[in-house]
Parts: structure tokens; C-alpha cells; sequence
């Protein structure tokens, strides 16, 4: 074989390098999503890959300010799903983010035991000490936990209960305390009391105690020219996905996608 075909053949070997691992990329992402999703994300993908096989999407779930800590600290994500709206935002500020948070669910609080009756409970009656040991996620990271201190705040009762508080790392976290019995109550989010029918009893935290867990994404830098990124930020937003968020209790926004 002369010098010129072998030259052209390294050239074009060369050339289709790069374009192989963009396309490799393109096939795989890696999602950051809010741990009051689990169940529910869980869900999503499947039905994603039923439509879209051989699609590779992995999920890591964690609370939101974790998760966008890890982030801007150069984490490869290229979704970020957020409990709270104000971490998607931040990422928008700091320059790392691809686009425009997309609102997606709005979670709730709720108050459940695995072991005590629920039904009529309010939260001021969490003072009382037959509730033992109550569940909430780390106010400091955990917009779930933050909205629990809201309501327990709210309620009168913060003062009163501080010394029989048990914290999670995460939302999920908590609600294992409170399906273990490691604490009799739990302020949880509906969408994983959801995932566990029959395991116990919960009632709804007025939405009044505390403020709204309004819930975005967005796509981040590294997924902004990532097309299963887009491709998968654009099905999140269409109406299969939204059915299975409805099944696990989460209020959806009024921007549904064909």
C-alpha cells in the first residue's frame, strides 16, 4: 500500500476519533436528582429506555445542596433535579448550568409512623412525648428538612423537641429511620410513603406550616450539548413522565411538553 492511502487512512482514523466518543457521550449521561425522588426517577428512566434501548442513564441521588455542591465543584452531571428551586438557580448564577431551570413538581410534607396511628395528628402534637423520637432530613442541605423545621417552628414546638430529634443525611435517609422504628415519627416527603403502601400511617403537614417545595431542573454545563440530556430534560416534561410523578403524590406545573 503506497504512502498516500496510508496517510488518508490515518487521517481519516484520526478524524473519526473525536466523533466516536461524542457519540459514545451521547449515549450516557449521568443525573443528579433530589432523594424524595427515588422511587419516582426510578420509574421515569425505565419507561425512557422501554421507548429510547440502549440509552445509558445513571442516577445519583442525594440531597439538593449536596448534589449542587458536588456540582459547581466539578461532579460529572449532566441533569440536576432539585427539591428546592433556589439550588437549579444558583447554578444558573455561578455559570454552570446549560440552560433555564424548568420547574417540575411541586413535594409534600407529611407526617408518618410505622408503628403509632397518624390519623388526626397535627403537629403541635409532636411536643407530647408518646411520639419518642422524630425523623427529620438536615435543615442545612435538605430543602425537605428545612421545610420540617419550618413547620415544626410554625407549629410552636421546635423548643420543645430539638433533644428527640434525629436527622438524615437526605430524605430517603429519614424516612428509612422512621420505616426501621429508629425513630416512631417521621416529617417526610409523600412521594416515598408512596413507594411503601401499607407500611404504616401518615397524615399531611399543612401546607400553611411551611414554604412551598417547588422543584426544577436544569441542565448543566457539561449536558448542554449532550443530545440524550436534552432529549431526556425534554421527556421529563412530557406526559408519561408526569403520570408516574402524579402517582407518587407530587402537584404538577402547568408546562407539559407534546
Amino acid at each position: 500500500m503506497n504512502r498516500g492511502i496510508w496517510r488518508g487512512l490515518l487521517l481519516l482514523g484520526v478524524a473519526l476519533v473525536p466523533w466516536s466518543m461524542a457519540s459514545a457521550a451521547d449515549d450516557h449521561i449521568t443525573v443528579a436528582a433530589a432523594a424524595d425522588l427515588h422511587h419516582a426517577m426510578d420509574q421515569v428512566v425505565e419507561a425512557y429506555r422501554h421507548d429510547h434501548p440502549g440509552s445509558r442513564i445513571e442516577v445519583v441521588y442525594g440531597s439538593s445542596g449536596n448534589l449542587l455542591t458536588q456540582i459547581e465543584q466539578g461532579a460529572p452531571f449532566e441533569l440536576f433535579f432539585s427539591a428546592d428551586s433556589d439550588y437549579p438557580q444558583q447554578l444558573v448564577a455561578h455559570g454552570k448550568a446549560g440552560g433555564t431551570p424548568v420547574p417540575y413538581a411541586l413535594g409534600h410534607l407529611v407526617l408518618w409512623s410505622a408503628s403509632l396511628d397518624m390519623t388526626n395528628v397535627q403537629v403541635a402534637d409532636l411536643a407530647q412525648p408518646r411520639f419518642g423520637r422524630i425523623a427529620i432530613a438536615n435543615p442545612q442541605h435538605a430543602p425537605y428538612g428545612k421545610r420540617a423545621e419550618q413547620a415544626l417552628r410554625k407549629a410552636g414546638v421546635w423548643d420543645k423537641v430539638q433533644d428527640r430529634l434525629v436527622f438524615g443525611d437526605n430524605i430517603a435517609q429519614t424516612a428509612q429511620f422512621t420505616q426501621s422504628g429508629n425513630a416512631q415519627v417521621g416529617l417526610v416527603a409523600e412521594s416515598l410513603v408512596l413507594a411503601s403502601p401499607g407500611k404504616g400511617s401518615y397524615v399531611p403537614v399543612p401546607q400553611a406550616l411551611y414554604e412551598p417545595l417547588r422543584q426544577s431542573f436544569v441542565v448543566t454545563q457539561r449536558g448542554a450539548q449532550n443530545a440524550l440530556a436534552q432529549d431526556f430534560s425534554h421527556y421529563v416534561q412530557g406526559a408519561q413522565a408526569r403520570a408516574i410523578l402524579s402517582r407518587f403524590g407530587f402537584s404538577l406545573p402547568d408546562n407539559t411538553v407534546p
